[in-house]
């Protein structure tokens, strides 16, 4: 028997997600922690992959994606954000946005590239720089304090962090776990950053169509000198409530889309063919997405005025179905500690933050909040404020 395994991530264990869910289940409790909605995708598009699977749409699709998906993709991010992708040259589906993300990375990080990731990040991003022989650069968000109650880019500490070894910038907006979005400024301040340089950049957008308080979403394509450098992802998951389908794409130039199909290819080929018809259809209609924002405003606002009758004291978020709130007028307990604890005595789950930085057990990693998940059914989140509303 083999016993000894050189293990090429020694410090990755089980992630949060799974911990906390784990957890939810064995003690019964509401799961506000992992990012999945409780309720179910809207049924035509459940009968549209149905249909395709009786019409014949059950054998290996084209690798890059199905045609006329690529195409509406490309049509919707011309419409939204005024950059053009050909469909056949800079479109890929993907498995989730997940492949996407490693795709990308094993595509353009060599040994000993430098990554920058903003802190806290989403926990796949790390594993993925290591498994590609890079070297993650960690610039921190400033947290929420008095002056001002939510992060920010430090776009100067951003731009420090820059060396010639720096290859790629991993970019998360809207923002998870903090909910923050890019303003115009930020923007500037990026393009300012990268000019003159060889850097490339990972644009997870993932939650590109629930952004609120009527505000637009700015990609980062829509300027050209960003677009030009950048790997734009998205997710049919986050968008259409699906995902367990694990339904992704990525955008790109043709020289960079090249060298993420040569990756994709080998990584899984091609992806759900009955779902890939069906999404090709569905988003069509411009409405499965444009009404978004306004489906998921309601739940948050229903959730953050909740928790505004609490001792915890919420942080409004400006996109994706998270938002935070800091429980320190509750316990002074760590996050994780915290958060075990909510789920085993009171039976509401959570996500701690610290789990989003790069050494949970630090005390810079800890800042008093955590992450509640806004993707449930009314019921749900009634259920869960009404255990919180008397701690």
């Amino acid at each position: 028997m083999i016993t000894r395994i050189s293990s090429k991530l020694p410090a990755v264990g089980t992630t949060i997600f799974t911990v906390m869910s784990k957890m939810a289940a064995d003690f019964k409790a509401i799961n506000l922690g992992q990012g999945f909605p409780d309720f179910e995708p809207d049924p035509k598009l459940v009968e549209l992959v149905t249909q395709a699977m009786k019409t014949g749409h059950n054998q290996y699709p084209y690798m890059p994606g199905d045609q006329v998906l690529r195409s509406n993709i490309s049509k919707k991010v011309e419409t939204l954000y005024g950059h053009r992708y050909d469909e056949n040259t800079e479109v890929t589906v993907t498995s989730g946005a997940t492949e996407a993300l490693m795709a990308t990375i094993i595509a353009v990080v060599n040994p000993g590239d430098e990554v920058i990731v903003l802190e806290p990040c989403y926990d796949s991003y790390v594993p993925a720089i290591r498994l590609a022989g890079g070297i993650p650069v960690f610039v921190p968000l400033t947290p929420p304090d008095q002056e001002n109650n939510t992060y920010r880019v430090d776009w100067d500490r951003v731009g420090e962090a820059i060396t010639p070894k720096t290859r790629l910038m991993m970019l998360n907006f809207p923002h998870n776990p903090t909910g923050i979005t890019l303003k115009s400024e930020d923007l500037d301040a990026l393009e300012t950053i990268v000019n003159n340089t060889e850097v490339l950049l990972l644009a997870d957008e993932v939650y590109e169509h629930i952004v609120f308080d009527a505000k637009p979403f700015l990609s980062l394509c829509t300027r050209p000198a960003l677009a030009a450098r950048t790997f734009l992802i998205s997710s049919f998951g986050k968008t259409y409530h699906t995902t367990g389908w694990k339904m992704g794409y990525c955008c790109a130039p043709a020289n960079l889309t090249t060298e993420l199909r040569k990756v994709h290819q080998f990584m899984v080929f091609t992806v759900s063919s009955p779902m890939q018809v069906a999404l090709g259809i569905y988003m069509a209609d411009a409405s499965t997405y444009l009404t978004l924002p306004s489906f998921y405003q309601e739940k948050h606002d229903f959730l953050y005025e909740g928790l505004k009758q609490t001792r915890f004291k919420p942080i409004r978020s400006q996109g994706t179905f998270f938002l935070l709130a800091d429980y320190s007028a509750i316990s002074k307990e760590k996050e994780l500690d915290f958060a075990k604890w909510l789920t085993q005595e009171k039976k509401v789950t959570l996500i701690p933050v610290s789990a989003f930085y790069r050494s949970p057990e630090e005390d810079a990693s800890n800042h008093n909040l955590v992450r509640f998940c806004f993707a449930k059914k009314e019921e749900t989140l009634e259920q869960a404020l009404s255990v919180l509303k008397h701690l």
